[in-house]
């Protein structure tokens, strides 16, 4: 069959409310966003595996409070003052590990921003003290921070994720499809988006729908490359 080079085309990926996804493995997460005004200290970490959502929960926090979003690795001391002025969630913050500077930043800008009254959301893969954070006030202040978990997904939240990863890049599985996928693959949220991408670029490659015949080519097709 001939084949053609794929378009990298934007996903339009949904994070409003309403488009996440809620299940037993995060429920206690998405209620504490919710519950944000009564955090203790007025801070939280949000932590979880790759791919579980946390940037989705963090986009519909931000929207709730008002709060700007910021990679913990473009912190820099010379913009606290600044970003202290409203709410604010870190994004991936063991990223910082190895970088003595980003903690500092980010250790002011956890006391400016509570100081002033505001609101703050920290983000991370796995739980606060496996973050590396080496900077012994900053990492005693996350010890001491309310977490919430998002935990590894069952069957029925991984399918939902599929529909809703393949919906964000316009494409609709048959019935067969998932459940193939389910049976071939890594439980995590991380494969998830891994195949999605896959799949998406094979069927821009062969002018295909996405199906379980595809799916199977992809599947196949990945398990050689990855030897």
């Amino acid at each position: 069959m001939a084949m053609q080079l794929g378009l990298d085309l934007p996903v339009r990926t949904a994070r409003g409310r309403d488009d996440f996804l809620v299940a037993p493995s995060n429920a206690m997460a998405v209620a504490m966003i919710e519950n944000w005004r009564n955090w203790t200290s007025a801070k939280m970490v949000l932590s979880g595996p790759e791919g579980a959502g946390k940037t989705h929960l963090t986009h519909v926090w931000a929207q709730a409070a008002e709060a700007q979003i910021i990679a913990a690795v473009d912190l820099s001391v010379d913009d606290v003052p600044e970003l202290a002025r409203r709410a604010i969630a870190v994004e991936d913050v063991p990223e910082i590990a190895g970088n003595a500077d980003a903690q500092t930043a980010l250790f002011h800008l956890h006391n400016m921003v509570l100081a002033e009254g505001h609101s703050l959301l920290l983000t991370g893969t796995g739980p606060v003290a496996h973050w590396g954070i080496t900077l012994p006030d900053l990492e005693s202040r996350l010890r001491g921070t309310l977490e919430a978990t998002i935990d590894s997904p069952d069957d029925a939240l991984l399918s939902a994720v599929f529909v809703k990863l393949l919906a964000d890049r316009q494409l609709m599985p048959p019935p067969d499809m998932i459940p193939y996928l389910l049976n071939r693959m890594d439980r995590s949220f991380a494969e998830a988006n891994r195949i999605v991408t896959l799949l998406d670029r094979e069927s821009l490659a062969r002018k295909r729908p996405v199906t379980r015949a595809l799916a199977a080519v992809v599947l196949d097709k990945d398990a050689v490359e990855t030897r």
